[in-house]
């Protein structure tokens, strides 16, 4: 848990079921039963493809299958719709415990014990599984740090590190609890717009089957599949740093509901994600930060107890519950995610511990790249383990989710992309201030963190 950059592991999980998981297995395991597929557009401009951009059809994965070999549209149902020569479909943030509730066996196909987390299983894992050109527009995570089991074809991510955030010009437009998102099309940047882009180091990895990838806490990623078919297989695993950044969760929630719910909803502005079942109140909003607020206090206290009682082990205190995404249905609570009391600290200075990281065959560190040089490559980690090779492909640079309104889900808009900002409202040269541009000031992870600061220092006086 020191380690503080992407890493990949290689011959970890030989041994894991999990890695027979290819699409016609998985298609055979769920015996016709209909998944949500998301749908891009292949095709690259300047604005990122955020998931309000895209369509959805429901179907099932023999379907996806069909249309993705280019058989008669008759056997691929839904997707007959969509020419593959133009469009890339993901089934995305799939919780394989919602998945395949009812074959509950196949959790232990995967063991993240092997990694130091007794008990965690597929229960806790999500699967991803689309076809050529699928992507997550960069983003990064708010709660834990990140696991991924490559196991079937090739994911090409693009990291940045904590400390490009302001690089990397971060919004909440869409909304999403959970996830930041940049302005800026990875794939195809805008540099006029988006000039201090230039200023990023990315670091491009290459993920094969059989390879797990370390996502450390607030990297930002870009992940794009780039062979036929693709399935991976991730894991967030929990942190203490999560319990003040549900707060400031929770008051980037109350914000922006706040803000956007007072505008127009005729404006078109499809400012909340998919992911999230509705824009609500700001009663709930305001009783979920005060839950917010009283998990951290409570997880406080619990640390001190475990300072003060030594004995006590890590794996005995971690919870077994999957934070990322999770979603506030009925009855749920923040705390189902808070109750967290080991540290994954530091004992000594985080110099010393980096240096005795052993990286060689089995553990390959991820490496920055400047753009300047390599803006067109990739730091491809090859299947056998055995070395980085710097590819020139002369590409690109390199939730449980809830159904709303098909509108929302549509790619469709009055407006065209060209003419549109990065977060889907008209761009600067054609409107004065909206208040997509005072939020993206007012909602800042670096004011949100102060604020959080300053609500905890007060309500702990």
């Amino acid at each position: 848990m020191s380690l503080q950059q992407p890493a990949v592991f290689c011959n970890m999980v030989d041994d894991w079921p999990a890695l027979y998981w290819n699409a016609k297995y998985l298609s055979a395991l769920l015996d016709g039963k209909m998944i949500q597929f998301r749908l891009g557009l292949k095709a690259v401009d300047l604005v990122p493809q955020f998931e309000t951009r895209c369509s959805y059809v429901k179907a099932t994965l023999e379907e996806f299958l069909a249309w993705s070999c280019g058989q008669p549209s008759c056997l691929s149902g839904p997707f007959s719709c969509y020419e593959y020569s133009k469009y890339w479909a993901y089934a995305d943030y799939k919780y394989i415990a919602t998945m395949f509730e009812e074959k509950p066996e196949i959790f232990q196909d995967i063991r993240w014990s092997d990694f130091g987390f007794p008990g965690r299983s597929g229960k806790e894992s999500t699967l991803w599984i689309g076809s050529e050109g699928a992507n997550t527009p960069c983003h990064l995570d708010s709660y834990g740090c990140n696991l991924v089991l490559q196991v079937q074809g090739r994911k090409r991510w693009h990291l940045f590190p904590p400390g490009d955030t302001s690089f990397l010009y971060p919004t909440r437009i869409p909304y999403e609890e959970s996830s930041i998102f940049s302005k800026v099309n990875i794939a195809n940047p805008d540099l006029k717009r988006f000039p201090e882009f230039r200023n990023t180091t990315a670091y491009v990895v290459t993920l094969s089957p059989g390879q797990v990838l370390l996502v450390p806490r607030h990297w930002w990623h870009y992940v794009e599949s780039i062979d036929p078919i693709t399935v991976s297989i991730n894991s967030w695993i929990e942190l203490d740093a999560d319990h003040e950044a549900r707060v400031e969760e929770a008051i980037t929630r109350m914000l922006v509901c706040a803000i956007k719910s007072a505008e127009n909803p005729s404006d078109g502005d499809l400012w909340l994600n998919p992911t999230e079942v509705e824009a609500t109140s700001h009663e709930i909003n305001l009783q979920y930060l005060n839950k917010a607020v009283s998990a951290y206090f409570k997880c406080q206290k619990a640390s001190e107890s475990e300072q003060a009682c030594p004995s006590c082990t890590g794996a005995e205190q971690r919870t077994s519950t999957s934070c990322k995404r999770k979603k506030r249905e009925a009855g749920s609570e923040p705390e189902g995610c808070t109750l967290l009391t080991h540290e994954f600290g530091f004992p000594i200075s985080k110099a010393e511990k980096l240096q005795k990281i052993p990286f060689g065959p089995h553990l390959i560190q991820v490496l920055p790249q400047s753009q300047e040089t390599s803006s067109m490559g990739a730091v491809a980690v090859e299947s056998d383990s055995r070395d980085l090779l710097h590819e020139n492909e002369g590409g690109h640079f390199g939730k449980l989710h809830h159904t709303r309104k098909q509108s929302v889900m549509s790619n469709d808009s009055a407006t065209p992309a060209h003419q549109m900002d990065s977060d889907g409202s008209p761009n600067a040269s054609q409107t004065a201030l909206s208040t997509n541009d005072l939020l993206d000031c007012l909602v800042n992870p670096q004011v949100i963190s102060l604020v959080a600061r300053l609500l905890l220092e007060r309500t702990r006086v």
